[in-house]
């Protein structure tokens, strides 16, 4: 499973978006890989055209969502302190998408530079599409 960022939703809404992510959008779509919590739902249609709310809401509506719970905060509040404490200001949502990741084993598929540099701070996994923007696998190992 890859929890999709709003980075990736809102990059593929756009109407010259990069074409690479609106496919490796639309793959995680099509292969029922794609996932989202509360925090994206939020930062996507909170900001969303008013054309784009209906589709946008539709797509959310059948993928997996996992609700951010008490145990997600703490988990998310402890990676905000080690990334501070090894120099990194990263804003609270992303800490907390990453958390949650982090807590159901799931990949990352942002477009986001922080999720870059917490990958090597608090060890997310992240999502990078196949060829063409085709479905990728979790390597083994």
């Amino acid at each position: 499973m890859v929890l999709v960022d709003s980075s990736v939703w809102i990059e593929a809404a756009r109407r010259k978006g990069d074409l690479a992510c609106k496919v490796a959008l639309e793959s995680l779509l099509e292969g029922y890989e794609a996932a989202w919590c509360s925090t994206v739902r939020l930062e996507v249609l909170g900001g969303a055209r008013k054309q784009e709310r209906k589709r946008l809401a539709d797509n959310f509506a059948v993928i997996p969502y996992v609700q951010v719970t008490e145990t997600s905060w703490e988990l998310a509040l402890g990676n905000a302190w080690r990334l501070q404490d090894v120099g990194l200001q990263v804003p609270w949502n992303d800490v907390l998408i990453a958390s949650v990741s982090v807590e159901h084993g799931w990949r990352v598929y942002a477009r986001d530079k922080h999720f870059d540099l917490m990958s090597q701070a608090i060890g997310i996994r992240l999502y990078q599409p196949g060829y063409g923007g085709s479905f990728a696998a979790e390597p083994a190992g």
